[in-house]
């Protein structure tokens, strides 16, 4: 059965789609099979990985309505044993579809079943909200991860997502747990003051990933060539720091 991760903060720009794309590429460059789910409707997991959405007949919005089994909307990806289900600009319009269905959190849940025995890891993309997509996701996954931007106004709002997800361990998913707050972003010139950390370390106690995936420019542009890290600058600091984030989930999985 796979691990279901759910990349989640409902502020943008705090390294979601990065993270997910890298985590996907290395956890699959060691040998897993991983399913990377963009759940975004902007589909920028899907641009990264060098899928063209111009010519993509179906996306995982299929899947999500019950149009198509979750199997059908997958494609394969340039890199060995990662596999993605795209996104589509149809994702926008769920929220509003699924609305009057009965057991709309668990969409998607439904949907990643159907393949939770194809692999080892399924990331799921999550777009900056904390709408019924990311409720949905929240709802399929065994655990969440959260990546922080290394500045003080990236924590306005932490304390709003922590409470959906207790929400949803309370009502949706008793099994959902954190698995860690991770930093991103972070320029080796600054001090991460004690305030900031101190306020991470109050939401996330003992949750924090050792790892701090550094501000580089490299990470930043690889997307545009719809590359990974790995692929763009392989010897980059920031391709050495999703390596070893990559580990740390491994070894918190199991795996």
């Amino acid at each position: 059965m796979a691990h279901v991760i759910a990349i989640v903060n409902q502020k943008g720009g705090v390294g979601k789609t990065t993270t997910a794309i890298n985590l996907g590429s290395e956890l699959a460059g060691k040998g897993a099979s991983v399913l990377l789910v963009d759940f975004d409707p902007q589909g920028n997991a899907t641009a990264g990985l060098g899928v063209n959405r111009a010519i993509l007949k179906t996306s995982v919005y299929d899947a999500l309505v019950g149009r198509l089994s979750m199997s059908s909307v997958i494609v394969s990806t340039r890199l060995q044993r990662l596999s993605l289900a795209p996104a589509s600009m149809d994702l926008a319009g769920a929220t509003v579809e699924l609305v009057s269905v009965a057991g709309r959190e668990y969409k998607l849940k439904e949907a990643i079943d159907q393949v939770r025995t194809s692999y080892d890891y399924i990331l799921i993309d999550c777009p900056p909200s904390l709408g019924l997509l990311v409720i949905n996701a929240l709802a399929a996954a065994d655990a969440v991860l959260i990546p922080v931007q290394a500045e003080y106004f990236a924590l306005e709002g932490v304390g709003q997502l922590v409470s959906v997800i207790q929400l949803v361990q309370q009502g949706l998913n008793p099994n959902l747990q954190i698995l860690g707050a991770l930093i991103t972003m972070y320029s080796g010139t600054q001090k991460l003051s004690n305030e900031v950390l101190g306020e991470l370390y109050r939401y996330f106690p003992r949750k924090i990933f050792r790892v701090v995936i550094p501000r580089n420019v490299k990470v930043a542009e690889a997307p545009s060539f719809g590359k990974t890290i790995f692929e763009h600058a392989p010897a980059s600091r920031g391709a050495r720091a999703y390596a070893h984030l990559a580990m740390e989930v491994a070894r918190m999985a199991g795996g």
